[in-house]
């Protein structure tokens, strides 16, 4: 069968309080915030970061694809980072955002990665790493074909 997907879009986080969790991340990692319509005309609430989105939801969102048990911290995800590994732990250390563990090798979609994690107000847990030279390699690679077929 043919590839159907090669990227994430966005995800969806069950949180707490959806204001903290924006606050956090806009501090944290200086994410954007949007509001936008949901399928029904709710607001809804996103996070905005490069071309990807975290779309936040407390318990009482409705919506009707909603996870069927949405669980406040269950979930983990990894993101790169745009700038050295370092600047993201001074960043973080001056914000007084704890690092649990790091900076540790660890494996990505796309190969190697050096990887810090710390925890949001919910319990999720968010690694930004830095690829390594062959990830990036990679990744020029395919925005130079993007280009050359004028999809990008």
């Amino acid at each position: 069968m043919a590839l159907l997907a090669d990227c994430i879009d966005h995800i969806v986080l069950t949180v707490a309080d959806i204001e903290a969790t924006t606050q956090f991340y806009e501090r944290a990692l200086g994410f954007t915030r949007e509001h936008f319509r949901g399928p029904d005309g709710q607001l809804r609430y996103a996070l905005n970061f490069g071309e990807q989105k975290i779309n936040l939801q407390d318990r009482s969102t409705e919506t009707p694809t909603k996870a069927q048990r949405p669980t406040f911290g269950s979930g983990d995800f990894c993101l790169i980072a745009t700038v050295p590994l370092d600047q993201v732990i001074a960043h973080l250390r001056a914000e007084r955002i704890a690092i649990e563990t790091g900076p540790v090798p660890r494996r990505g979609a796309m190969g190697a990665l050096r990887s810090i994690y710390f925890r949001d107000p919910n319990g999720y847990c968010s690694a930004p790493g830095i690829p390594g030279p062959i990830i990036m390699q990679r990744w020029l690679k395919k925005a130079a074909k993007l280009l050359d077929s004028g999809a990008g």
